[in-house]
């Protein structure tokens, strides 16, 4: 995922330390979800899919249940979201391995009008289908997957804060007893807050369009999957949500629909959204819980 994770614990007389098994198995989920849902090894779950075309694949849970959630995310956004743009993202520039910084190819061809309707589960064989060469891009699920399964080895401990390269899920108090404060970045002033907001068991998770820029191009990371260009009006979505894979799909999806759309699919979800233009005007929904 190229992502650095860190976690924070708080002591209380009335919950007991977080012993470090816990501590390891809560790291260990990152590791183990990368390896079965990246597109930048050729070996994972994920890209061995592509050999497959128009077969049922059955494979283990992590990758079935993050490809079911991701095509759920593309059925509710009609297609605002959608996890088939990994060929278009390659095509882009965005194909190198994080660590090696070696370029890593897809299994197949490019074709621009694959969508997430071309990509079959059945939950009761555990199988997934690619009906077309495709080669799916998990990378809006699986950080925010990898949070919420280490946030379920700690929650018996109660109070603490796993931060995945933004992607922050906040259990229980701070240090001082409070909710978490969460300092929202401001997308054209580098170092500086635009917002801050009071956080307490819930996923806080954000898009930008100053991520991973292109050097070629310029374009960034967030595509538009129904026009294949990168959208221009929005320059960050922050959702908080009780489930950080939730909070990460939906701030993407937002993202890419615009202020007025992007909003009314947060309120229709039911989670919390900060939105600034890429001219700064702010929209939020309804009850987002502000820092005093």
């Amino acid at each position: 995922m190229g992502t650095l994770v860190s976690i924070e614990t708080v002591s209380a007389e009335t919950v007991p330390a977080v012993p470090q098994d816990a501590l390891d198995r809560a790291f260990g989920w990152f590791h183990e979800i990368e390896q079965r849902c990246t597109r930048f090894n050729p070996r994972s779950e994920l890209m061995q899919l592509g050999a497959h075309i128009g077969e049922p694949v059955p494979v283990g849970e992590i990758l079935f249940e993050a490809v079911r959630f991701a095509l759920t995310v593309a059925e509710e956004t009609d297609g605002a979201f959608d996890p088939t743009v990994g060929d278009r993202m390659e095509a882009r520039g965005f194909n190198r391995e994080h660590r090696t910084g070696e370029t890593v190819q897809s299994n197949g061809a490019c074709h621009d009008d694959v969508s997430y309707k071309d990509v079959q589960v059945d939950p009761d064989r555990r199988t997934i289908t690619l009906c077309r060469p495709l080669t799916l891009d998990l990378g809006a699920v699986a950080k925010g997957l990898a949070v919420d399964m280490a946030a379920r080895e700690l929650v018996p401990f109660r109070n603490f804060a796993i931060d995945a390269g933004g992607d922050l899920y906040l259990s229980g108090h701070n240090p001082a007893g409070e909710p978490w404060l969460v300092g929202i970045r401001h997308p054209r002033a580098e170092g500086e807050l635009i917002d801050s907001l009071r956080v307490s068991d819930q996923a806080v998770c954000t898009s930008g369009d100053y991520e991973r820029q292109t050097a070629a191009a310029g374009e960034h990371h967030l595509l538009d999957p129904r026009t294949g260009l990168s959208p221009r009006s929005v320059a960050s979505v922050t959702v908080l949500a009780g489930s950080a894979m939730l909070a990460d799909a939906l701030a993407t999806a937002a993202f890419v629909l615009g202020p007025v759309d992007g909003i009314q699919l947060l309120d229709r979800m039911g989670v919390g959204g900060l939105m600034f233009t890429a001219d700064l005007r702010r929209y939020e929904t309804r009850g987002l819980p502000r820092a005093a």
